[in-house]
């Protein structure tokens, strides 16, 4: 096993070393005694945006696949294993990357690991059509539950395909369709297996209370004869234009709880300071109860029950800065539209105050916070950054990047960027009878993870 620059970098206390096997698996690994718990994460660099047209939604297929057994595993073993040992599991699907995690007591983590080898290096052995067939009818059921059967279901998968144009890799969403599901074959899921779950596609984070030095003889153990496989494809270019040209609008006739305005604005890339500078203006204007969206459009104007802008960060296309506002019993969605444009032009002109500033700062750090604080949020993170960026250290300096942007710099992006010739809109009117939407907001529409909770 070779020793990667192994630079600790510090954060609250917080550390991360790394190492890269013979095989090319990288792995890290972060120390925390402060409970008997670890945390197992493997982030395969696969998603939608490395699928091909016809076979849309194979990752997020693939993933229910890796639960159905292996050469050592059969069925659901992994799930009776993990769970009988105190332990919870789960696995996700984006558009960047497939995941796949347990948190462990830490007497336990030998266990986890293994099982996550066995069906990295077997999971042919077991992968047979009936296997198959079982998950491709979940997969079409989860799809009717979340997007098809529900209110503003489809609303993200239709915004997706306006904001990224056809044949861009991101133009389709992690579910995949319908007709794709059922064209997949046996031997595309099997190809799919040989071509990204392979040990050098992969980066594996452990974080808790580990002695490393044993955690990595236990990873050498099993995962080093895990064979290598260098056929990936190069995925394919996801850049455009930093501003859409026009603004492109659909109106979409439904039987919903209520009016509602949604629109994706194309923003910087991940991993950029005007993506960080991005996602401050967003939580200026629509994170939360104190943002001015929610201030101007339900407690003033009270057209509306909910105001929301947030962003959907991605490495490999724009990011997109998803607005979602459920209209008021009455209200039009015209006047609702101009209230936005009206504080989406104040704020590019005027920018965050620095009592805004502040919160809105103060809001991001402790989100990041958040995420760190656990063992399966510090290794989702540190395995973000190290398949996105190739660096798992940047995660524990990420919130110190936000606090160094200004205010100029946050006014800038929103005055180049949220803009109406740099949005696909989206308006929903109902069919039937409107009525009160579902809670103080109605249902929540945005951009979520499959199998997982709702995206960054």
């Amino acid at each position: 096993m070779a020793h990667m620059a192994s630079s600790e970098a510090q954060s609250g206390g917080l550390t991360a070393t790394e190492h890269r096997l013979a095989n090319g698996l990288r792995v890290v690994l972060s120390e925390d005694h402060l409970t008997p718990v670890a945390a197992i994460c493997l982030w395969y660099d696969v998603g939608s945006r490395h699928e091909v047209a016809g076979r849309t939604g194979l990752a997020h297929l693939f993933e229910h696949l890796m639960f159905q057994g292996s050469a050592q595993v059969p069925g659901n073993g992994h799930f009776e294993l993990v769970q009988g040992a105190g332990g919870s599991l789960n696995g996700t699907t984006s558009f960047e990357r497939t995941n796949y995690f347990e948190t462990m007591p830490a007497h336990q983590v030998e266990l986890a690991l293994w099982l996550e080898a066995d069906r990295m290096g077997s999971l042919l052995t077991a992968l047979d059509l009936e296997s198959l067939d079982n998950q491709r009818d979940v997969v079409k059921n989860e799809r009717r539950q979340r997007y098809d059967n529900v209110p503003y279901g489809t609303a993200f998968e239709r915004l997706t395909a306006m904001a990224f144009p056809e044949g861009h890799p991101y133009h389709h969403t992690p579910i995949g369709s319908m007709a794709d599901l059922d064209a997949a074959s046996l031997e595309d899921a099997r190809q799919f297996f040989r071509t990204y779950y392979a040990p050098n596609n992969a980066v594996l984070a452990v974080v808790g209370d580990i002695d490393p030095e044993q955690t990595l003889r236990w990873i050498e153990k099993y995962f080093g004869s895990i064979p290598a496989h260098d056929g990936k494809p190069t995925p394919r270019d996801g850049s455009l234009p930093e501003l859409v040209g026009e603004e492109l609008r659909e109106v979409i006739h439904e039987d919903v709880p209520s009016r509602a305005l949604m629109a994706a604005y194309r923003l910087p890339h991940d991993g950029t300071r005007e993506a960080d500078a991005a996602d401050l203006a967003l939580t200026v204007l629509g994170g939360g109860e104190s943002s001015r969206l929610h201030n101007r459009l339900v407690r003033h104007d009270r057209t509306a029950v909910g105001a929301g802008f947030g962003l959907l960060r991605l490495a490999g296309a724009p990011s997109l800065g998803w607005l979602d506002v459920k209209a008021s019993s009455g209200a039009e969605v015209a006047d609702i539209e101009a209230a936005v444009d009206e504080e989406l032009a104040r704020f590019a002109e005027q920018g965050p105050t620095p009592e805004e500033m502040e919160r809105a700062q103060a809001q991001l750090e402790r989100e990041w916070l958040d995420r760190l604080a656990t063992v399966g949020g510090r290794a989702d993170e540190l395995c973000r950054y190290a398949v996105l960026f190739g660096d798992p250290q940047l995660a524990l300096t990420a919130v110190q990047r936000v606090l160094e942007v200004t205010p100029e710099e946050v006014r800038a992006v929103a005055a180049a960027r949220l803009r109406p010739d740099n949005r696909a809109v989206l308006i929903y009117e109902p069919t039937g009878r409107e009525g009160a939407p579902e809670g103080p907001e109605g249902p929540t529409v945005g951009p979520v993870e499959e199998d997982g909770e709702e995206a960054r």
